[in-house]
């Protein structure tokens, strides 16, 4: 079971389960643990091989045993998501921890995962279970239905869920307006329907000014 004690810190008990959280995350844990490696960000040789094509560094680990262990990393807020069947496309670096039972994997994202600087592919997470995402500030949850599309600025993306569509387009954003842009400005624009989850603080990548 997730839940979160403050905004900062994920605790989650189990019962001879496993969790599976991003390396070095662990910041305590009671009862009786084992920790494992595990390689890549996705499953199998898939999930690998795109790792490596992609030169994104994702490292995971396994948690298993009976008790409470305690996730965070850099103070980082985060947010609980919970899945019904249907799938996640996350940031890996927001990506603090899953239910074991939940399948991970990579998705093709094209130009925009490129023009971010985080490789050519965005981690999915699908089944039933929880998610732990981080976000730098509290994150906002965006609907997004037919009537009415959503634009975020590629720096402040986080993810994604539901029957939504991504796509580029070219754009002006307040750091070109206040002349802090080095070319030409791109956002990320969702169609569909579901959520996207938004931070208040934009990451440091040439996303939005390429």
């Amino acid at each position: 079971m997730f839940r979160l004690q403050g905004s900062k810190v994920l605790a989650v008990d189990m019962t001879g389960d496993a969790v599976k959280a991003k390396n070095s995350s662990m910041v305590a844990y009671d009862g009786r643990m084992s920790f494992k490696k595990l390689s890549g960000g996705g499953e199998g040789l898939r999930g690998m091989v795109t790792r490596r094509l992609t030169g994104e560094q994702m490292t995971v680990m396994e948690v298993r045993g009976e008790g409470t262990c305690w996730f965070a990393d850099r103070a980082s807020e985060i947010n609980l998501v919970h899945l019904r069947g249907d799938k996640l496309c996350v940031e890996s670096s927001n990506l603090l921890a899953t239910d074991a039972a939940l399948r991970t994997g990579t998705t093709f994202t094209g130009l925009r995962g490129a023009s971010q600087g985080n490789g050519l592919f965005t981690t999915t997470v699908e089944g039933h279970g929880q998610a732990a995402i981080m976000s730098d500030g509290p994150a906002v949850v965006l609907r997004v239905s037919p009537q009415y599309p959503l634009t975020v600025d590629p720096g402040a993306y986080i993810a994604h869920q539901g029957d939504v569509r991504q796509s580029l387009q070219s754009g002006v954003t307040f750091r070109t307006l206040l002349g802090e842009g080095g070319g030409e400005a791109f956002q990320i624009r969702f169609e569909g329907d579901g959520l996207v989850y938004v931070q208040p603080s934009e990451r440091n990548t040439i996303a939005g000014d390429l």
